[in-house]
C-alpha cells in the first residue's frame, strides 16, 4: 500500500509542475502593422483626375439644309482662318443663283430701253411735240426699271449667299476636337457637324465632390498643383469658375482652373491629376483602425521601440473624414500600432511588420 501512494505523489507532484509551466510560458510575439505620427500642418485633397480643355471653342454647323458631300478636316487637324471644313450638296443653290442672274440680265436690258426711250423722248418733249403725260409717263417706266435691277441685284447677292452657305469654313485657327457628321449624312440648319478649339488659352477641368466644391466657391484659398509626370507638373493660377449643378451620375461638379504659361507638353485632351491643398492647424492624423474605443475611453497602442511592446494610451478625437482620425495625447514620432488593435494586450511583446500608409 505504501508504494501506490508513493507513485501517486510522484504523479500529483509532476502534473502540478507542468501547469505551473504552462502558466508562466511567455505571450506570442505578434506582428503589427504601425505608422509613424507626424504633425500635420497642411490639408491635402486629391489627387483629381482631370484634362487638359480649351477655354473658348466653337461648334460649326450649315446653315442650310441638305446632304454633306465631303468632309475635309478629322479629329486633330490644325486648321487656318478661312480653311474649308466640309461642303454640302450645291445643286440646288446653283440653279437658284443662275435664275438670279438671269433676273439681272433681264432687268438690266429693260432699264437700258428704257433710258433710251427717256432720253428720245426729253428732246421732244422740251419742243412741246410729246405730251408732257406722256413724257412723265416714260420717266415713270425708267425708275421702275432702275427699282427692278435693284431688287434683282439682291436676290442674285442672296442667292450668291446661300451658295457660299453649303461651303463650312474655319473663323479662326484652331484645333479639331470633336467630328459630329460624316460625308453622305443629311443635315439640318443649325445642326454640329465639327467643334473647333483655340489651342492658345488651356486650362485644367476637373470633377470634385460637391462639398469641395462649395469650399472653393466660397473662396478658400488652395494650391493647387497639375501633375502630368514626375518630370512635368506646374501650379494652377486659380479657380476660374465651378458648375453650379452636381452631375446626375457622378454627383460631382466640374471645377475649371486657369492655367498661367503651360508647358507644351500639357496639349489639349491631356489626362492630369489636381492635387489641392491648404494651410491648417497642426494636427496629428492617424487611420481610424488605429482607435481603441472600450468603456467609454479611446485609446491607441502605442509601441515601445526599445522593447518592442505595446501599452495603451488615452487620447481625444478632434475630427473625422473618410478612414482618418485627427487626434491629439499622441506626440510627434511615436510609433501607433494601426491594424489588429482588439487582439493585443499590454505589455505584449509584437513584431514590426512594416508602417502603413495614413
Amino acid at each position: 500500500m505504501n508504494v501506490p501512494r508513493a507513485a501517486l505523489a510522484i504523479l500529483l507532484a509532476m502534473s502540478l509542475s507542468a501547469c505551473k509551466e504552462e502558466a508562466e510560458a511567455p505571450p506570442p510575439v505578434r506582428p503589427v502593422l504601425w505608422v509613424k505620427a507626424e504633425v500635420r500642418t497642411t490639408e491635402t485633397l486629391g489627387p483629381f483626375a482631370g484634362s487638359i480643355q480649351p477655354r473658348y471653342s466653337a461648334d460649326f454647323s450649315f446653315r442650310l439644309f441638305g446632304r454633306m458631300l465631303a468632309r475635309a478636316v478629322d479629329i486633330g487637324a490644325i486648321v487656318r482662318e478661312g480653311d474649308e471644313l466640309a461642303v454640302l450638296d450645291p445643286s440646288v443653290q446653283t440653279i437658284l443663283v443662275r435664275n438670279a442672274e438671269a433676273s439681272v440680265a433681264s432687268a438690266a436690258a429693260q432699264l437700258a430701253n428704257a433710258a433710251s426711250e427717256e432720253a428720245r423722248q426729253r428732246p421732244l418733249a422740251e419742243r412741246n411735240i410729246t405730251p408732257q403725260a406722256q413724257f412723265d409717263l416714260v420717266v415713270q417706266n425708267r425708275k421702275t426699271a432702275a427699282a427692278n435691277l435693284a431688287r434683282a441685284k439682291t436676290s442674285l447677292q442672296r442667292a450668291e449667299d446661300q451658295l457660299s452657305y453649303t461651303r463650312l469654313r474655319a473663323d479662326f485657327d484652331g484645333v479639331v476636337t470633336a467630328i459630329y457628321r460624316d460625308a453622305g449624312q443629311v443635315v439640318n440648319p443649325g445642326e454640329k457637324v465639327l467643334t473647333v478649339a483655340r489651342p492658345e488659352v488651356r486650362e485644367a477641368v476637373i470633377a470634385v465632390p460637391s462639398a469641395l466644391a462649395d469650399q472653393l466657391v466660397a473662396g478658400a484659398t488652395f494650391d493647387t498643383v497639375v501633375e502630368l509626370d514626375q518630370t512635368v507638373k506646374m501650379k494652377a493660377a486659380g479657380v476660374r469658375g465651378v458648375d453650379p449643378a452636381a452631375d446626375s451620375a457622378t454627383r460631382t461638379r466640374t471645377v475649371y482652373y486657369t492655367l498661367t504659361d503651360p508647358p507644351a507638353a500639357f496639349r489639349l485632351g491631356t489626362t492630369v491629376q489636381v492635387t489641392l491643398s491648404k494651410p491648417v492647424s497642426p494636427r496629428i492624423d492617424l487611420p481610424a483602425t488605429a482607435l481603441l474605443e472600450r468603456g467609454g475611453k479611446t485609446q491607441v497602442w502605442i509601441i515601445d521601440p526599445a522593447k518592442n511592446t505595446v501599452a495603451l494610451r488615452n487620447v481625444a478625437v478632434v475630427s473625422r473624414s473618410d478612414g482618418s482620425v485627427s487626434v491629439t495625447g499622441v506626440a510627434a514620432g511615436d510609433q501607433v500600432v494601426t491594424v489588429g488593435v482588439h487582439s493585443l494586450t499590454a505589455g505584449q511583446p509584437v513584431k514590426l511588420a512594416g508602417e502603413s500608409s495614413t
